[in-house]
């Protein structure tokens, strides 16, 4: 394989000369998106070039497509940014780290995730301010992480690598920085306690509903959160009664009984991300008989940004696919992740809205956390690609020296250049009128 596609070959970025107007490729992928919506999503991806990078993955996935692969699949991430892993609760209520968004995920080279991900940890240093040289550094210990936890995933047992878990409360940095191992459990401990009380049932019902007469209903928080008009609405609820006995089948048998005890009682748009904006996403409200609440997350799920440069999914629902692709790939997934399709035909998955979820503000970090918080992505990316993968034949590749880590943070360099330029295309876009945006 390095004889066929050197690891050296993996580094460095130029546009194909026949590269597509980067305006128009994501002006294409709102198609089929809610119309009033879409100018958020503009407005969001403007507020800087990280911000554009996230709202840009079907642009990236047409550029790697272009560049040299070992021919290793894997099951992907399709969209492996920094602000797409976070922390979350395992059903044993433990907090591990791991890769949270994977609505593109689908079959490919695993350096297409790597190289995401590299080139967001260039254009999020690029962000704070830091110099070039830093950004590099920091790549490079990124990309060094990745190929570490690969070669070590590689000399394991199948069940070894399946039970790996990066268990934040017993985070233990391997690169042996007390000063970083001190940050990680003091801000993952800080992290625990928030989320554990902005889940809780007790925080969320007041914040997310109100009684409304003699029924329960979700808040209105536009744009955030929002109910479509009257008629819709009620369209919508009958549907999803419909749409939730399919959802239902997906589950395991006992997760069907504990669902069994809620009842829908409202559904309302909500808006999320920065990609996602404008598809069909909402939030439901379920209660049980004794009023105790259940928030779902009810996403609509489209054909992965990958989909034309690695094949179709073998699944036809393409909610199935992202729910498929999160249990393969995730080291623990939520109980209530399942999928459907609406009468109006769209695929969707449902899972829990908030469950101990912890994500990062990127204007918090300073160079030591940006490092540590990226090498966490890393190592988490590597379980994901090793559970699917073959964790020594990639590790075969990649090898034990600093060949692949500097290729690909070459290229990350040159590729968030890129990015920075088509963010310029996109802006002069919404200056001129052709695109229209809604700053919030």
């Amino acid at each position: 394989m390095r004889a066929k596609v050197p690891r050296a070959s993996q580094g460095g970025w130029k546009p194909q000369n026949d590269r597509g107007d980067p305006v128009e490729l994501t002006l294409a992928t709102n198609e089929g998106r809610l119309p009033d919506l879409v100018p958020i999503r503009h407005g969001r991806m403007s507020a800087s070039p990280f911000a554009f990078y996230r709202g840009s993955a079907a642009l990236m996935a047409a550029d790697l497509a272009s560049t040299p692969t070992s021919g290793i699949r894997v099951q992907a991430c399709g969209d492996a940014h920094l602000m797409n892993f976070g922390g979350f609760a395992t059903p044993e209520r433990n907090v591990i780290f791991d890769i949270n968004d994977l609505d593109e995920t689908l079959p490919a080279p695993f350096e297409w995730d790597l190289k995401r991900l590299a080139a967001s940890v260039v254009i999020a240093a690029q962000h704070l301010e830091l110099p070039g040289s830093v950004a590099a550094r920091v790549t490079v210990a990124v990309v060094q992480e990745y190929r570490e936890s690969m070669l070590r995933y590689g000399g394991m047992r199948p069940l070894e690598i399946w039970y790996d878990k990066i268990d934040l409360q017993h985070f233990d940095d391997r690169a042996g920085d007390p000063k970083r191992v001190a940050w990680v459990q003091v801000a993952s401990a800080r992290l625990i306690r928030q989320a554990a009380r902005k889940s809780a049932p007790e925080h969320m019902l007041p914040k997310l509903a109100a009684m409304t007469g003699a029924s329960i209903r979700l808040k209105d928080d536009p744009p955030r959160i929002f109910h479509p008009q009257a008629g819709i609405r009620d369209d919508l609820m009958s549907g999803y009664v419909a749409d939730l006995a399919v959802y239902r089948e997906t589950l395991p048998a006992h997760i069907r009984v504990l669902f069994d005890r809620f009842e829908l009682r409202d559904v309302a748009i909500k808006v999320v991300g920065v990609g996602s904006v404008g598809t069909r996403c909402y939030v439901g409200l379920f209660m049980t008989a004794d009023n105790e609440p259940l928030f779902l997350q009810i996403k609509e799920a489209r054909a992965s940004v990958l989909e034309p440069y690695a094949g179709k999914s073998v699944y036809v629902n393409q909610g199935q696919r992202v729910v498929e692709g999160q249990r393969l790939m995730q080291m623990a997934s939520d109980v209530f992740l399942g999928w459907t399709r609406g009468g109006n035909q769209y695929d969707f998955y449902l899972r829990q809205l908030m469950d101990m979820k912890l994500s990062v503000s990127l204007e918090e970090l300073d160079v030591k956390m940006l490092q540590q918080y990226a090498r966490m992505c890393a190592h988490a990316l590597a379980s994901a690609h090793a559970r699917s993968g073959d964790p020594a034949m990639i590790g075969g590749y990649v090898g034990s020296r600093r060949t692949f880590d500097d290729a690909i943070t070459e290229f990350a360099v040159d590729y968030a250049a890129q990015n920075a330029k088509d963010y310029r295309a996109f802006m002069r876009a919404i200056k001129s009128g052709r695109i229209a945006a809604v700053v919030e």
